[in-house]
């Protein structure tokens, strides 16, 4: 996951409210991939790919000034989407029996989801409030792979990804 600190200001109190990841202990991010290995199989092969896959992409400057939709789910969209769309496909080209979200959608979708499983109503109020706080911009400095221990989601491993000077 990427996590967009200056993105909490606006959402932490919609995303505790309409969002269960939020109340299961999870930021506001961008998921890369999900779902992804069991803990049980993250051992050091894991984390050396994972390092060296994360480490061939650069900083990640995206805008987030609109808002989007699924059926029930509100989400930030950030700008440009290109660069979380070859992460999440570079570690699924890794890793093939990790699907995005289980292969149930065919097209990747970088988003900051705020609210889910809600009715249009709520989604066009929290859109409207949200609206007055966009746009933001965020430097996706690093990337956390966070694991679930049936109840909520901890932090394993933070890997940075190549700085724009190359390092």
């Amino acid at each position: 996951m990427a996590r967009i600190p200056e993105a909490e200001p606006a959402v932490r109190a919609w995303r505790e409210r309409y969002d269960p990841a939020a109340r299961a202990g999870v930021p506001a991010h961008i998921t890369v991939l999900f779902p992804y290995l069991p803990a049980s199989r993250i051992d050091t092969h894991v984390h050396s790919a994972l390092t060296d896959i994360i480490g061939r992409h650069h900083t990640i400057h995206a805008r987030f000034a609109t808002c989007g939709r699924f059926p029930g789910v509100l989400y930030l969209t950030p700008r440009p989407q290109a660069p979380l769309r070859r992460l999440t496909l570079d570690i699924t080209h890794h890793w093939p029996e990790t699907l995005p979200y289980q292969g149930q959608f065919t097209d990747i979708i970088p988003h900051l989801t705020i609210a889910q499983d809600q009715p249009d109503t709520i989604l066009d109020n929290i859109e409207t409030h949200l609206h007055t706080t966009l746009p933001l911009t965020t430097h996706i400095t690093t990337i956390d792979l966070i694991t679930h221990n049936g109840t909520t989601w901890q932090h394993h491993t933070t890997f940075p990804p190549k700085r724009a000077d190359g390092t």
